[in-house]
């Protein structure tokens, strides 16, 4: 006999459906082995179970079941893992424990006495404050010191940039060689590079502008730039003022032939008392370098003569001569000076160290 194997099957059981229809397709006859255990086989498969239910409602619910394991494994692995600060703020709240309930009719008392505590404030008429708030904007606006004046460069530098580039251009540069310059004089010698690079490269032929960059670059450690762009300024236009600068630099890289080379423009040139003394403060210093403190003195030595004004060159020239005389194990002499220094001039670099120290 026959049996209908849809039947059996639930609405919408596409496995039993596809087990009647592939028996069909296959061939075999009602009453051929084969297709009786086919149709055993489907009645089991689409048929009821021991505990009353149907097997494809059981393997439903098995797929079911592992999907919902599958989703809630997923939402445990994206859920968010606590931090250190989340594990302190929870402990904390432990510790405190539930906040107090408060009484409201306690709360309402407490808010009734806070309001009846305010005091209300009485404003009065004085007048329109349109002065008073106009120089307090001008207060506001002004830095309370006087405005800086725009700085001024040497007509004849200027004469030469408007030679060079025109009165337009060379007025423009003119304006930033005049700040670069007072970038030295402040110590951005940065700023100062970089600006006076700049006009150097569009006007190659200003002394000027060579002289800021190797200055510039001397303040910096630069030496052998700034010793190229100072050859390159005095090359242009002799200055007796570059020249002290541009033996330091070729002392820091021991072209000692260069010093005094140097050394001898600067005293064939009778420059100031100032630029005299920086000269031969850097000469003695290439002597010294040398480990000729001798002759490191015996160069100092125009510097002892005593004078009716005492300026900062004397000190700087009476400072190097005593470090002299200390690197010559001659502390009397040594603390001659540095005692000098400090009569006229007590916190004069690191003089007071110098004395308590010096021969020891």
């Amino acid at each position: 006999m026959w049996v209908d194997v849809a039947s059996w099957a639930m609405p919408g059981d596409q496995s039993s459906i596809s087990s009647r229809g592939s028996d069909s397709e296959s061939g075999s006859g009602v009453g051929s082995p084969s297709s009786g255990s086919s149709s055993g086989s489907s009645r089991n498969n689409g048929g009821r179970n021991g505990r009353g239910g149907y097997e494809g409602d059981a393997n439903r619910s098995d797929r079911r079941d592992g999907k919902g394991s599958a989703r809630e494994n997923r939402s445990k692995q994206e859920r968010p893992q606590l931090t250190e600060a989340d594990r302190r703020s929870m402990d904390v709240k432990r510790r405190r424990g539930p906040k107090p309930e408060i009484d409201p009719a306690v709360a309402k008392e407490q808010e009734r006495a806070k309001i009846e505590a305010r005091t209300t404030e009485q404003w009065i008429d004085e007048g329109s404050v349109r002065g008073s708030a106009k120089s307090a904007t001008q207060r506001a606006g002004s830095s309370g010191r006087a405005p800086r004046e725009a700085p001024e460069l040497d007509p004849v530098i200027t004469a030469q940039l408007n030679d060079a580039l025109g009165a337009q251009r060379g007025a423009r540069l003119s304006e930033r060689l005049a700040q670069a310059s007072e970038a030295l004089d402040r110590e951005r010698f940065d700023e100062a590079k970089r600006i006076a690079t700049s006009i150097a490269k569009e006007a190659p032929g200003v002394a000027a502008a060579h002289e800021v960059v190797g200055l510039a670059n001397y303040r910096l450690g630069r030496y052998k730039q700034a010793a190229a762009s100072l050859e390159i300024a005095h090359d242009l236009h002799e200055n007796q003022e570059i020249l002290p600068p541009l033996a330091d630099c070729y002392r820091a890289l021991e072209r000692w032939s260069a010093v005094e080379r140097v050394w001898l423009l600067i005293r064939e040139s009778s420059p100031r008392h100032e630029i005299l003394a920086e000269g031969r403060i850097v000469a003695a210093g290439a002597l010294a370098d040398r480990g000729n403190l001798s002759a490191a003195i015996e160069m100092m030595m125009p510097a002892t003569k005593k004078t009716k004004s005492v300026k900062d060159h004397h000190l700087r020239q009476w400072y190097v001569l005593a470090d002299f005389y200390d690197r010559l194990n001659d502390p009397i002499k040594a603390r001659r000076w540095f005692a000098t220094i400090a009569e006229i001039d007590p916190g004069y670099v690191d003089v007071q160290t110098r004395l308590r120290h010096i021969g020891r």
